[in-house]
């Protein structure tokens, strides 16, 4: 068996025990980069000599009980790393080289981890499809005519050509959880607060978090650990504001499966009020099967009623646009953003500050409204996405308001979560009769990750989907 073809935590074991070296791992994953990524983009910049570097001043220098231990990553285009230019998906930042790392990335360092480049991303991670003028479109593994989908689109694409064993992302809207299903894998945003370095409690409306894709639920599992307790539970960053429930280890849970669960069926957005949701056949038969094998785990299944939130629309529009307006771009540099990004730039800078205080007021209600209707679930099941994949160049790339609408249909379900603050794990179901995937999405209680992990490892397990790859694999 070739080593990519191992999961995660199998190339971890590996690692531990000595049968494999962080830097014939590293070496492995970036052949592969060099011989797929071209047919994929899931790379905005490769650092292979700094990669083998950073793989042999782990084996050297850092304590094996780091919880990514050798392990090969990337950095999401939005994260800055010392010395590796960071374009944040834009033109407008093609030739950035920051001087300093964020502390996301100085984490995963701090974890034992190998960075190996910058997986892309749309421009600024704003849209929830990677197709960023400054390089190439991230295509999907499954389908090159198809997306990716974002605004982690290259960190999906990666993994699931097997480019990555697994990969940090980030969630502002869906950012983690969309391309994550649209490419077939499992993805974690977890609660606000709960990851000290991507905690969401800095950013608008607290909305966007960091978290992990992997292509297994106990991979997902061993990413989010590093990346919330890099140097091992308890966890190190106690000054800063927790997530309530239990901190971790999840890794257990996740491969226990264990327990039976009260879960709520939510098949109504708050989207629904302002524009024409349908949810397509394919993702309704992905739901029906999550219900079915939950159901004969003895899970209790309930409907939940629907809820209209006519309030929703404008006041996540106004979020949306209020964040765009803050891009440090100015003069003549403006021309050098695309289209969506000039109109949610403009628009947010057209705000009044009474506005954009009504809008954090009226979702602030919101979250409280949405954590009390969901109070009697341990876990709220959902489509992951309302559409299958959707083809590379479907998006208006002119009209800024078609282009947002898009946005909404393909994937109604996932910017509440943002919004509520609450964890959600997006777990692959099944594939359509074109062989595309398609899966659903756990949403938890505030701090609820172990009770996320528990049920989607169940859900995984009890599916008994043999192991099925890409063709590009």
């Amino acid at each position: 068996m070739e080593l990519h073809e191992h999961t995660a935590l199998e190339l971890h074991q590996l690692l531990q025990r000595g049968e494999v070296s962080p830097a014939e791992l590293t070496g492995h994953y970036l052949d592969r980069i060099e011989r797929l990524d071209p047919e994929v983009g899931a790379f905005a910049v490769v650092t292979p000599e700094r990669a083998l570097e950073r793989a042999r001043l782990v084996a050297e220098r850092v304590p094996k009980p780091a919880p990514l231990w050798g392990m090969p990553i990337a950095d999401k285009d939005l994260q800055q790393r010392e010395g590796v230019p960071t374009a944040f998906g834009s033109r407008a930042f093609a030739d950035f080289v920051p001087e300093a790392s964020d502390d996301l990335v100085q984490a995963v360092d701090a974890a034992g981890a190998v960075s190996l480049g910058k997986t892309a991303t749309p421009e600024f991670g704003l849209p929830s499809y990677t197709e960023a003028l400054v390089g190439a479109p991230t295509r999907n593994p499954w389908d090159p005519t198809l997306g990716a989908g974002g605004s982690s689109g290259g960190a999906a694409a990666a993994v699931a050509s097997g480019m990555l064993p697994f990969a940090p992302g980030s969630d502002g809207g869906g950012s983690i959880r969309i391309p994550a299903a649209a490419c077939g894998l499992v993805g974690i945003k977890p609660s606000r607060g709960r990851v000290p370095t991507g905690s969401g409690l800095g950013s608008l409306a607290g909305l966007a978090v960091a978290g992990a894709i992997g292509r297994t639920v106990a991979d997902a599992a061993l990413l989010l650990d590093g990346m919330i307790a890099p140097v091992g539970y308890p966890p190190a960053h106690l000054h800063a504001v927790r997530a309530p429930g239990d901190d971790g280890p999840y890794l257990g849970a996740a491969i226990r499966g264990e327990g039976r669960y009260q879960v709520g069926i939510l098949r109504d957005s708050p989207w629904d009020d302002a524009y024409d949701i349908s949810i397509a056949p394919e993702a309704r038969s992905a739901l029906d099967r999550a219900i079915e094998v939950l159901e004969a785990a003895r899970n209790g299944i309930e409907e939940i009623p629907s809820a209209p939130e006519p309030g929703y629309a404008p006041a996540f529009r106004t979020i949306w646009q209020a964040g765009a307006g803050t891009i440090p771009v100015d003069g003549e540099r403006l021309a050098l953003l695309e289209p969506l990004t000039q109109w949610l730039l403009e628009r947010g800078r057209a705000l009044r500050a009474g506005e954009l205080a009504e809008a954090l007021s009226w979702l602030t209600g919101f979250e409280r409204r949405t954590i009390a209707r969901f109070a009697p679930y341990d876990v709220v099941l959902t489509p992951a996405l309302a559409m299958t994949p959707r083809p590379v160049g479907w998006y208006d790339a002119e009209d800024g308001e078609a282009n947002f609408a898009q946005q909404v249909q393909f994937t109604p379900f996932t910017s509440f979560v943002n919004v509520a603050g609450l964890p959600a794990i997006t777990v692959p179901v099944e594939f359509t009769t074109e062989g595309l995937p398609m899966g659903v999405q756990l949403i938890g209680r505030p701090g609820g990750e172990m009770t996320l992990f528990s049920l989607a490892a169940q859900l995984e397990r009890r599916l008994r989907r043999a192991p099925r790859h890409p063709p590009v694999w």
